[in-house]
């Protein structure tokens, strides 16, 4: 469908700062409508100060008119910003005006969604759009910022480019069987696939930190009861979330709060403690807080250091699902071990006391580690869930056609090779078969 021959005219509305009131139109009626409702010609990329006017010439509001004709505009058709005062009644009677002369409301996202269809945007880049609004922290907003202009995509683009040669490489083989050489065995192919699989592990590592960045990090507190999980909560948060008594089972619910660490939002999750009990209240309290393990990207493991071992093998199950464990050996003041930390086969072991704050700081570092955000810099991107899993996709694919070409099945390979193109295709919204073709008539001779 060609976008451009559409007559509609996507409107939406928005607050500015300082009480302007903007209202922008798309589409190819979008010039006329202004000019009917200002009086005024309105040229490209000039300011035009009119007032606004109703269908029997009365004064809605006055303001600012910008014209911005396609393809330079951000959703690549005319586009027009009416600027108007901020009072949401004055806006929706200038909306009125522009649905009666021919406009209709826009759908949430449009705007951006046109963008993507008429090119101006590919899909990582569009949806960058909503991460850089809701962006929760300026290292969040800053990554969002760099998807938007294209990094991502760009980085996307390089690891499909070699994919492109593999396919070229092996799909061109194919089609000559007659060839004495045996090309699925050759060096040069091998070195290629390696170098795409390294290429692409690299991307799977930074967009999981890019989705780190953007959804935050999901970090619950579980241990048994009266082990000082809401003291560690209270004492990361920096002020009293949680009630803390002596007595067990004092916490039957979830609580979280959120802190930011390096720039990276961190959701802590407070939870009852794990432990056999007939009372239904604490047992709902214990069942939610399995659920909230289970979508986890770290615990912290809070343990009495003064039974350390009988906690640890109590704890092991319920923590089993969970991709990361920080094993916090609390009240050392109690037991008379010094802070400390050590890395054992099941993770790191810190010691530390939440009622007097000793090994905190040593925690807050760890926590920077194993959570990636040392690994941050100011070129990561932003992602999104669905990016990490197509590429965890493309990446099991590639790993599937190295196998096959071990086995010399040309074909399964090249099949799997297709399938991790179209999964890399999906990140950016790019899944054009006729660019691939371009590339295997361009770079082999196959006319004779």
């Amino acid at each position: 469908m060609d976008i451009h021959a559409e007559t509609i005219v996507a409107i939406a509305t928005a607050k500015a700062p300082a009480g302007i009131g903007i209202l922008r139109l798309s589409g190819p009626r979008s010039q006329a409508i202004a000019e009917t409702i200002t009086g005024k010609r309105i040229i490209p990329r000039v300011v035009v100060y009119a007032r606004f006017l109703d269908e029997e010439k009365e004064v809605i509001d006055d303001g600012v008119a910008i014209f911005f004709a396609g393809p330079h505009s951000y959703t690549g058709e005319d586009v027009v910003e009416l600027q108007a005062h901020g009072n949401p009644y004055l806006l929706m009677q200038l909306q009125k005006r522009c649905m009666a002369l021919g406009a209709r409301q826009a759908r949430p996202g449009e705007f951006t969604e046109r963008a993507f269809l008429n090119e101006k945007l590919d899909l990582a880049q569009a949806e960058a759009v909503a991460d850089l609004i809701s962006a929760g922290s300026e290292a969040a907003a800053r990554a969002a910022r760099r998807s938007l202009d294209g990094e991502f995509s760009k980085r996307v683009h390089e690891v499909e480019q070699g994919l492109v040669q593999l396919r070229v490489y092996i799909e061109a083989a194919l089609d000559f069987p007659e060839e004495e050489i045996d090309f699925l065995a050759a060096p040069e192919l091998q070195s290629r696939l390696q170098r795409v699989r390294h290429d692409m592990a690299v991307l799977l590592e930074e967009a999981e930190r890019g989705k780190r960045l953007l959804d935050g990090v999901h970090v619950v507190i579980a241990g048994a009861p009266n082990v000082g999980k809401s003291s560690l909560l209270n004492r990361l948060a920096g002020e009293e979330r949680a009630i803390v008594t002596d007595i067990a089972g004092t916490t039957r619910d979830v609580l979280r709060e959120s802190i930011t660490l390096d720039g990276v939002v961190i959701t802590l999750v407070d939870t009852a403690g794990l432990r056999e009990t007939d009372d239904v209240v604490e047992r709902e309290g214990i069942k939610r807080a399995h659920r909230e393990l289970a979508e986890a990207d770290l615990a912290l493991a809070v343990i009495d250091d003064r039974s350390a071992d009988e906690s640890i093998r109590d704890l092991r199950e319920s923590l089993a699902g969970v991709p990361q464990i920080l094993w916090l050996h609390n009240k050392c003041d109690l037991s008379a071990r010094p802070v400390a930390q050590e890395l054992r086969e099941d993770g790191w072991h810190l010691w530390l006391s939440a009622r007097l704050g000793l090994g905190f700081a040593e925690l807050a570092e760890k926590l920077r580690e194993v959570a990636g955000l040392k690994e941050l810099d100011a070129g990561s991107f932003s992602a999104r869930a669905r990016h990490v899993e197509a590429l965890i996709r493309a990446s099991a694919a590639l790993g599937l056609a190295e196998e096959q070409l071990g086995y010399k099945q040309g074909e399964l390979a090249a099949q799997e090779l297709r399938d991790s193109h179209h999964a890399l295709g999906e990140i950016t919204g790019h899944m054009d078969a006729d660019a691939l073709l371009g590339k295997i008539f361009t770079s082999f001779c196959i006319g004779k």
